[in-house]
């Protein structure tokens, strides 16, 4: 009797263990593929993309105005253009503040602020650095940083107060701003990468690690307003039509929720700085493309990057790429934005494409 209550207890002591190692093994959850495409014109741009989630709402910035698009059903809500009180038809920058307020960004317009049908414009002779904006993001307490080609604003939303910095930046030609736990802002540059702690400025550049070495000996960028106030586009190929180089470019920048940093360079990759030391991805560890225009993150951390050769995924240890040939609608990926049901939105030439489950 005593040797079959020991089996029976046995037995169920194994099924147990069955069951809890059943459980805990990972599930096969699929890869996020291409769901759908919009576009918006076969010559338009798709430069900026913005979630607001209290409205349930993407912001698409084109080369031609900007759309709003309702995620849950996915039409178009609105369309605002110069006539809509836009100040530029080419917006390069959005984002939400924290009084709800959309901010868009323009090339050669200034920068835009709208709210509930009301617009206000925003110039150099209101404060702001410069007419050429790229990047916004805002601090804990709400105020604003807006990145241009002049340098960057900070803005007091209370006051409206503009307070512009360039020359404590590596660089005052500003592509990419994010802002970390300790409320400190990171800069994205075409000299490199600055940060200010609200007291010190620090800064890094290919010398100190950031962008990897070319080993494709591909030709240095010229291509580039570094250390002038010339204007140039943002063409990366040289005059024979080849991939150009410039490591210290840096197009977009990151504070993970790890709150290590990532930028994306011109020819160098991603550099990842862990708050002493760069490690670069390129597209010999399994990068889409050397040229890295926009990165995005899921709350689970993983990580999306929008590169020269279409959008890479990487989860800390496997890369996923998708390029036109998976059903992009372009390789060059120049936004990304992240919904809240975990959708990917990326923006390109031509349109927007939809990645998810």
């Amino acid at each position: 009797m005593e040797n079959s209550a020991l089996s029976l207890l046995f037995l169920f002591c194994l099924a147990c263990l069955s069951v809890a190692c059943a459980e805990s093994k990972p599930e096969n959850i699929p890869l996020p593929r291409v769901i759908e495409k919009f576009e918006v014109g076969e010559y338009v741009n798709v430069r900026a993309l913005q979630i607001e989630p209290k409205k349930n709402a993407l912001w698409v910035g084109t080369s031609v105005g900007v759309n709003e698009i309702d995620l849950n059903t996915f039409n178009l809500r609105n369309t605002f253009t110069r006539d809509s009180g836009l100040a530029n038809e080419y917006v390069f920058a959005i984002t939400v503040d924290a009084e709800d307020y959309v901010w868009f960004g323009t090339n050669a317009g200034g920068v835009s602020r709208y709210r509930d049908g009301s617009w206000k414009t925003y110039f150099p002779m209101h404060g702001l650095a410069d007419y050429w904006v790229y990047s916004f993001a805002s601090q804990r307490n709400g105020d604003l940083w807006i990145g241009t080609w002049a340098g960057v604003n900070h803005v007091d939303l209370k006051t409206m107060k503009f307070t512009t910095y360039v020359k404590e930046l590596i660089n005052e030609w500003v592509y990419g701003i994010s802002v970390d736990k300790q409320d400190r802002v990171w800069f994205g540059t075409e000299g490199g990468v600055s940060m200010f702690d609200g007291k010190t400025w620090h800064s890094w550049n290919h010398e100190n690690g950031l962008g990897a070495p070319n080993s494709s000996n591909l030709p240095a960028s010229t291509n580039t307003g570094l250390g002038t106030r010339m204007r140039h586009d943002l063409s990366m190929f040289s005059g024979d039509g080849k991939y150009t180089y410039n490591p210290n470019y840096t197009f977009c920048i990151l504070v993970s929720k790890d709150q290590s940093v990532w930028a994306g360079t011109w020819g160098g990759g991603v550099g990842h700085f862990d708050g002493t030391n760069w490690q670069n991805y390129t597209t010999k560890d399994g990068l889409a493309g050397d040229i890295v225009y926009s990165i995005a993150q899921e709350p689970n951390g993983v990580l999306w990057f929008g590169t020269s050769g279409g959008i890479s995924r990487f989860d800390g240890k496997t890369w996923h790429n998708y390029t036109k040939e998976t059903g992009l609608l372009e390789n060059h990926v120049y936004a990304l934005a992240v919904a809240p049901n975990g959708d990917i939105w990326a923006g390109s030439r031509r349109g927007v494409t939809r990645i998810g489950r």
